[in-house]
């Protein structure tokens, strides 16, 4: 159905029920792979970076906010493949999407009201408006 799924995700409870939609996704194709993806913004990983004690140790922060997705896809056994991206999310879950030619978009909705989505645009709004393939916002 879709041999490349593209999950981004933070590690949130709306990309908890992403990760669970892109797996009964992938669970229809013996030959699905679901890539993680997660972006930190530029903005947040200089203070990430300053404070940090090391290269590993902010690599394993990413990661641990990520474990809850990557338990469910262990659990439910579907081949896998996590990649850690820096810029601006949606722009930047845009470019790699259409870069690695992914089959399909799924990411959590934040849930934003009208209001604050024209004044502040959410990522799942950016990615859904610019992405060149099927995208998939669980609520």
């Amino acid at each position: 159905m879709y041999p490349h799924i593209l999950l981004a995700t933070d590690g949130s409870e709306n990309s908890v029920r992403a990760a669970k939609e892109a797996i009964k996704l992938a669970k229809c194709s013996a030959n699905s792979k679901v890539e993680v993806v997660m972006v930190t913004d530029f903005d947040k990983s200089k203070q990430d970076i300053l404070h940090a004690q090391s290269a590993e140790s902010l690599l394993l922060e990413r990661k641990r906010k990520i474990s809850n997705v990557e338990q469910l896809l262990k659990d439910e056994q579907v081949n896998y493949k996590i990649t850690f991206l820096k810029g601006s999310p949606g722009p930047e879950i845009v470019r790699y999407a259409k870069e690695q030619k992914v089959d399909l978009v799924v990411l959590g909705s934040r849930g934003l009201n009208t209001l604050q989505e024209m004044v502040l645009g959410s990522v799942s709004h950016k990615v859904m408006k610019r992405v060149h393939c099927p995208a998939l916002i669980v609520k």
